[in-house]
């Protein structure tokens, strides 16, 4: 049995969970999100608890009982308190402005770069060097971190460019020649 498929979700007060065949919509403040199980994944409710179970013990189905487990209590999770993302901006003159679309970055090329955020997505610059990303979908929010921190990567001899807080950046020395 998957340690992690055979515990039951609790589903907090204020959240819905609509089961049909194998579509699990779920439903709460943050919005609303849904998911595919595969097949020989089933998902029951009782009361106030969601369990998975398998159809039976191939390696396929263990492989996917835990991961459907997860897929459903961070979709529950993201309804009810949401998922945070934030990144940190060093260099000179990089920054970044909240617009109606999303974000407008400068980040040391000649022209400005405009990330437009995708639906469910929430976008924005408490201050210029930083950028926070809210969304009740934990993938996406992870996805929209990603992309921006890949339009101007840490470098490693200065430091310069886009990095998730907190994350730290391995220095290179660089040339040793000519005084």
């Amino acid at each position: 049995m998957s340690r992690i498929g055979k515990l039951p979700i609790t589903v907090p007060k204020g959240v819905t969970v609509t089961i049909d065949g194998n579509v699990v919509r779920v439903k709460g403040p943050k919005g609303e999100l849904s998911h595919t199980l595969p097949a020989g994944i089933s998902i029951s409710r009782t009361d106030e608890t969601l369990n998975l179970t398998r159809a039976s013990d191939e390696s396929n189905h263990k492989s996917l009982h835990g991961l459907s487990r997860s897929l459903v209590a961070n979709m529950v999770e993201g309804v009810t308190q949401g998922y945070r993302k934030q990144l940190e901006i060093t260099g000179v003159g990089y920054k970044a402005e909240v617009r109606p679309y999303g974000l407008q970055l400068a980040l040391g090329f000649s022209h400005s770069i405009e990330y437009r955020a995708p639906a469910g997505i929430k976008l924005t610059a408490p201050q210029p060097t930083s950028i926070v990303i809210d969304g009740s979908d934990k993938a996406l929010v992870g996805q929209v971190a990603a992309e921006l921190r890949g339009l101007r990567p840490p470098e490693p001899y200065k430091g310069k460019g886009i990095r998730y807080a907190g994350e730290q950046i391995r220095r290179k020395a660089g040339k040793a020649g000519g005084k």
